[in-house]
């Protein structure tokens, strides 16, 4: 959280001091055009410093009087707790486990296949008591297949408890991404968000192009604002009138006296 934060607030202070580098670009490239491509230039720079520093220098490194880190890396083991607790508790948990087992085509065939071994085994001991013959393979087939299909209705929520308990992923997973070396750890969390880079980078270009194009058209008269202080003075003189026919109708309006 505290590195979206830095993510979310740091463009108030990048695009300050980039936008300063702006102004003085405006004040010597008298173009109107200066202030939307400086904008978008100051938009685009401002989401990609953000997104480099969370990650990088990957190691510690002294610059003049400060000690400088990716502020991912500079936090290892809080990051490290807090991304195998939410790995643990919603990617791949008890639950998950056993419905991709359950459902997913690439694992089905596999437990139907070792399911259907068992049932046959069953089958072959009670149908020597119950019925004549062995079980043919379209028995074990149907047996086999409605297993698993009601199978998710009888797993109670103890059995969740237990793998999950008995797994101890989330301790296990903390105790290897703390023992990273910096780079490792980098490149465990880094692409999560490499596919988004891009488009929050050009999002920033973006907005910067469109608060420079509004800059232009306020520069160069294109758009103009009016001002606000005569429409409040209108609103205020009817809510005045309203008052006073308010106070008369209910007796409270004060008259000369007689």
């Amino acid at each position: 959280q505290k590195e979206l934060d830095f993510l979310t607030n740091s463009g108030l202070w990048f695009g300050f001091l980039l936008g300063l580098i702006q102004l003085a670009v405006a004040l010597v490239w008298e173009n109107p055009w200066a202030l939307s491509i400086g904008g978008m230039i100051v938009g685009l720079a401002t989401n990609w410093l953000a997104l480099k520093w969370i990650f990088e220098p990957v190691y510690p490194t002294k610059i003049g009087p400060f000690l400088v880190q990716g502020m991912f890396l500079r936090r290892q083991p809080e990051v490290a707790a807090e991304f195998s607790k939410f790995f643990a508790s919603k990617i791949i948990n008890s639950q998950q486990i056993w419905s991709s087992i359950l459902t997913d085509p690439s694992t089905t065939p596999a437990l139907a296949s070792i399911l259907s071994k068992h049932v046959r085994s069953l089958l072959n001991i009670v149908s020597l008591g119950l019925f004549q013959g062995i079980p043919t393979d379209n028995t074990i087939q149907q047996i086999t297949s409605q297993t698993i299909k009601q199978l998710p209705h009888y797993l109670p929520s103890g059995l969740h408890q237990y793998v999950d308990k008995t797994l101890g992923l989330e301790h296990t997973l903390r105790v290897k991404m703390e023992a990273m070396s910096p780079a490792k750890f980098e490149r465990v969390l880094h692409p999560i968000f490499e596919e988004d880079e891009l488009t929050l980078i050009l999002a920033g270009g973006a907005l910067g192009f469109i608060a420079g194009l509004i800059q232009q058209g306020l520069e160069t008269g294109a758009i103009k604002l009016q001002s606000p202080l005569p429409r409040i003075r209108k609103t205020w003189s009817a809510l005045q009138k309203l008052c006073k026919a308010a106070l008369k109708k209910i007796g409270l309006q004060q008259g000369p006296s007689s």
